[in-house]
């Protein structure tokens, strides 16, 4: 029998009508594990009315900018080295938003996450890629956040032109495809005219152009839009995160992702000047965030901030009532998960949160309470199945592997082989001896649970696990138990294994991809998998 899985620690929005808000209290006021059979739902649901959402005079527009495979890495939140003025002033006018993380290290699951509110790892989205050709239906009463916009009256678009201009993807990488086209249309020229509106605009750079399948090329990988990418940042110049090794490479490498954080900048500023030229711009609400943390050898695929720590910067528009607690030109440091921009755009709407629904209202009149941690997960990604579990607070940041026996250089994804050079630098560094080394421990087994303390490390470099610093283990103590709280009350779903025959076909897929690099020893079982998996990373209306 289907379960409704309750959110962890979170409360129905007070936009439901009374009589749901107190049963939905009666609910959450059991023990934190509890799960409530459907079947004894029903009944009592079919005894309640929600109001009626119906379009209304004087709705706002709201816009997602979606800045793909980013971390913190625009001037506003203190990033040197590239050219960010559009997002620069958003945050000017806006609020900045210090500790955003997302549900999962990856794009397909985090966009899941956000897309239904729901946890990934509570509805069998979790792993990357999934679910796009195999018939699988959200569970009952999990729907698309634009489905629910669009019963409210909204039009909902994801954009890629404005004029002449390339501002978006039109990126969805969702591990489901049920309840029809995500968005109604892909077309500026009609959706300008719609009132209201909810727009997507993904930005394509911070992101590696793999989409050509030409696996065998010897050079580098090149960004999206990298032959008009102005270079605003120089090899010579630039100073790289510490997990980066001391090598020409990865000056090269962290010089080329922040100059397309710099083109993705320009494309934020042609959005705008389209909004303010359609005369849209004081009627929209524009919230940029990212998907998930940025592209290099030891960010996406993993748990560290760098995998999970976004951007979010909100602008509020001059004509509608600025909510309550939002002042522009401040800056947002409470904890906030990702998850938690499904609710917080309904509730901005006008829309109710769906009872059951595990993302909170950070923003407006009646919003929950504020988290203390973000929950996140990264399971299979690609052909690699490690499950990584992640607690964030203010301050530390506590891991949990379930897989010690990997570590750098036995995790072998063949996507990050052939994109990351840094990767096989680090790898031939060790092998001589030469790695920096703070650096080894990548090399070595890795533990099974992780703490930094984020404020004295940002680059998480520092495993205090073993500390026997009061506060060390106070932290600990409450983060582990705030974890197994966490995947007993969101019924995580990561210990089930998925069969090895599905994650060959993966393998297989990823190797006629990229390929293996020259020393490992792989070879596909089956020649070409392509038949058997959906090729497009991009996942289109």
């Amino acid at each position: 029998m289907p379960t409704l899985n309750l959110p962890f620690g979170g409360f129905p929005s007070t936009h439901a009508t009374q009589a749901v808000y107190l049963m939905s209290l009666a609910i959450y006021s059991g023990p934190i594990h509890t799960r409530i059979p459907m079947k004894r739902l029903f009944p009592i649901l079919s005894l309640l009315i929600f109001t009626s959402v119906c379009p209304a005079k004087g709705m706002p527009n709201i816009l997602w900018l979606i800045t793909d495979n980013c971390n913190l890495d625009f001037g506003c939140f203190g990033r040197q080295g590239g050219h960010t003025p559009h997002l620069d002033q958003l945050a000017v006018e806006g609020v900045r938003y210090n500790r955003v993380f997302s549900t999962a290290p990856v794009c397909a699951p985090s966009r899941s996450a956000f897309m239904t509110g729901m946890y990934q790892t509570s509805v069998n989205l979790h792993h990357f890629p999934d679910h796009r050709n195999d018939g699988f239906r959200l569970p009952e009463g999990v729907r698309p956040l634009t489905h629910r916009l669009k019963d409210a009256g909204y039009l909902t678009g994801s954009i890629k032109k404005m004029g002449d201009q390339v501002v978006g993807s039109g990126k969805l990488d969702l591990n489901f495809v049920n309840e029809g086209k995500i968005f109604e249309s892909t077309d500026w020229d009609k959706i300008k005219k719609g009132k209201p509106f909810f727009l997507q605009v993904n930005t394509p750079e911070a992101e590696y152009d793999i989409y050509d399948f030409r696996t065998n090329r010897p050079e580098r990988i090149k960004w999206w839009g990298e032959e008009e990418h102005i270079q605003y940042a120089k090899p010579d110049s630039v100073v790289p995160p510490a997990y980066f090794p001391r090598h020409k490479t990865s000056n090269e490498e962290w010089a080329r992702y922040l100059n397309s954080v710099s083109n993705m900048d320009r494309r934020v500023g042609v959005v705008l000047k389209e909004l303010e030229k359609e005369k849209l711009l004081d009627d929209t609400i524009i919230i940029v965030f990212g998907d998930n943390g940025r592209v290099d050898h030891r960010s996406i695929h993993w748990v560290y901030d760098t995998g999970l720590h976004v951007p979010m910067i909100i602008k509020w528009p001059k004509n509608f009532p600025m909510p309550e607690g939002f002042k522009p030109g401040t800056v947002n440091e409470e904890v906030i998960s990702l998850l938690d921009l499904t609710a917080t755009t309904l509730h901005l709407a006008g829309v109710p949160r769906p009872l059951g629904m595990q993302s909170r209202v950070f923003l407006g009149k009646n919003r929950d309470p504020q988290r203390r941690y973000a929950f996140s997960a990264r399971d299979r990604v690609d052909d690699v199945p490690f499950r990584l579990r992640s607690v964030r607070g203010k301050r530390y940041h506590y891991i949990r592997n379930y897989q010690p026996e990997l570590n750098f250089g036995t995790y072998v994804n063949f996507y990050k082989e052939k994109c990351f050079p840094v990767q096989q630098v680090m790898r031939d560094l060790y092998k001589k001896g030469k790695l920096d080394p703070h650096l080894m421990p990548l090399f070595t087994d890795f533990r099974r649970e992780y703490l930094f303390d984020t404020e004295a490390d940002p680059d998480e470099l520092n495993n205090l696990i073993d500390s026997t610093h009061p506060a060390h283990q106070k932290a600990l103590t409450e983060m582990r138990a705030a974890l197994d709280t966490w995947v007993s009350a969101t019924g995580d779903m990561g210990w089930q294994k998925e069969p090895p025959e599905k994650i060959e076909k993966f393998r297989a897929v990823m190797y006629d991809w990229f390929g293996a690099p020259e020393w490992y020893p792989y070879k596909p079982k089956k020649a070409s998998a392509l038949e058997d998996i959906n090729r497009g990373r991009i996942i289109e209306d």
